[in-house]
């Protein structure tokens, strides 16, 4: 087992990390930006090393930083987390050839798995169902537009190397091809500096479906059931809830062998989760992305599962099999999650940094919260508008709704904007009570309810 791991993180995420890391005797190490001094992630690591101002340009995306504190600090091994750096095939190379052990899978298999063109055609010799799509990548208008008429409009334009709904765009007709491929294009260069796009037939009210995925290094791979993270609004995630009220056995059963095929083809190490759509009779499911790192959804699937995935991914990247438990794990009850962001539901969302005054988290039997803030706080502009994760569990949906829709009340937060209220109305509302909901439900409520936003 590693010493010492560095995180190359920040926010709940690092906090995550430092806990599981303390409780398998590991020495924690943690960067952070000028803007993060006061972070709990920061107060709570055994070690600290500052790596830069406020911007994640200036601080948590420099690699160079990032190995001169794990050479300073003499870490075996690097957690990226979520985000930042935790899907960059060149910083997990980097690792590779520093002795650093990346905690994560491969540079090569990050490549692979992280390009979504590559990705669907390893999906596609595994098996796995694949949306009628582009043979590769469209090289110019005039095949895109082929391609476009060839799958039968409508299409989703999606960049290879986009994630969090950046560099996607969907188009209903010809006549709006070009300005909509350009827009992702230029998007995905400003996001990921590759423009390259290519084509997936636009499956209409689908529900988004996720498998947690595990590979080790003695060749043996698994999944930890799904999560249900349909509940979106442009592409990002409000609330997610595992298991989906949409699957049946069959199904789940089905979702979950391809899944293991999947990685098994691509020789898959440590966590991962593929991504599916599955339409609205939920009897047919099509391949999305590979998501090369842990999730932020992660903690439904510990709680219904009975897995600690973050301590998992450490024990697999030393080496060890995978533990007992976890392969032994049987689902039971019914876990959901809200992510609570710095925002304002009802001003389109617009961020809301400041200085957190009042902070009350809610507690009781099936309550958790993940998160790095406290009273006094002050969220930084800098980066991604999530400050904490409230995820309840219960023995049945029903009761975890009710249970999440108790925590939502009693979770206090004065100083800033949150999305506490919206997501209360969500949880209130006769269609998520009853599962009947898709990945355009909330743009249609937002809409309905407040007009176009």
């Amino acid at each position: 087992m590693f010493k010492k791991v560095l995180i190359a993180n920040r926010g709940e995420i690092a906090l995550r990390i430092i806990r599981a890391c303390r409780e398998l005797g590991i020495t924690s190490v943690a960067v952070y930006s000028d803007a993060d001094v006061d972070s709990m992630h920061v107060q709570l690591a055994d070690e600290a090393v500052c790596i830069g101002s406020g911007p994640s340009s200036e601080s948590y995306l420099k690699m160079d930083r990032i190995m001169a504190a794990a050479e300073i600090a003499e870490a075996e091994a690097i957690h990226p987390g979520y985000g930042f750096l935790s899907e960059n095939a060149r910083f997990a190379e980097i690792c590779e050839q520093s002795d650093v052990k990346f905690i994560g899978p491969s540079a090569d298999v990050i490549r692979k798995m992280g390009d979504k063109n590559t990705a669907r055609a390893t999906a596609v010799a595994a098996g796995v169902p694949v949306t009628p799509g582009s043979d590769g990548i469209i090289t110019s208008i005039k095949h895109g537009k082929a391609e476009a008429a060839r799958i039968g409009y409508p299409v989703m334009i999606k960049a290879t190397a986009g994630g969090g709904g950046r560099g996607m765009r969907p188009c209903e007709c010809e006549e709006d091809f070009e300005t909509l491929y350009n827009q992702a294009s230029q998007e995905a260069i400003a996001c990921f500096n590759n423009g390259d796009c290519y084509l997936e037939k636009l499956v209409l009210k689908p529900h988004h479906v996720e498998f947690q995925v595990f590979g080790d290094s003695h060749g043996d791979f698994l999944h930890l059931g799904e999560r249900d993270c349909s509940m979106q609004r442009r592409n990002q995630k409000i609330i997610e809830e595992c298991p989906s009220p949409l699957l049946t056995e069959d199904l789940r059963k089905r979702m979950g062998d391809a899944s293991v095929a999947l990685i098994r083809e691509a020789g898959y190490e440590n966590a991962g989760t593929i991504e599916y759509l599955v339409d609205s009779k939920a009897e047919n499911f099509y391949f999305m992305e590979m998501n090369t790192r842990i999730q932020v959804e992660h903690p439904v699937t510990e709680e219904v599962m009975g897995c600690e995935l973050i301590k998992e991914m450490i024990r697999v990247a030393a080496g060890l099999p995978f533990s007992e438990h976890v392969v032994n794990a049987v689902p039971r009850g019914h876990s959901i999650e809200c992510r609570i962001n710095a925002e304002d539901p009802y001003n389109n969302f617009a961020p809301s940094p400041g200085k957190i005054g009042l902070w009350y988290a809610p507690g009781g039997k099936g309550v958790r919260v993940d998160t790095h803030v406290y009273s006094g706080y002050t969220v930084p502009p800098y980066y991604d508008s999530m400050i904490a994760k409230l995820i309840v569990t219960a023995a049945t949906r029903e009761l975890a709704i009710k249970r999440m829709e108790r925590a939502l009340k009693e979770f206090m937060i004065e100083g800033i904007k949150t999305t506490i209220p919206f997501q209360l109305e969500i949880m209130q509302h006769p269609d998520f009570i009853n599962g009947k909901y898709g990945i355009d439900w909330v743009g249609e409520y937002i809409k309905e309810t407040q007009g176009d936003a």
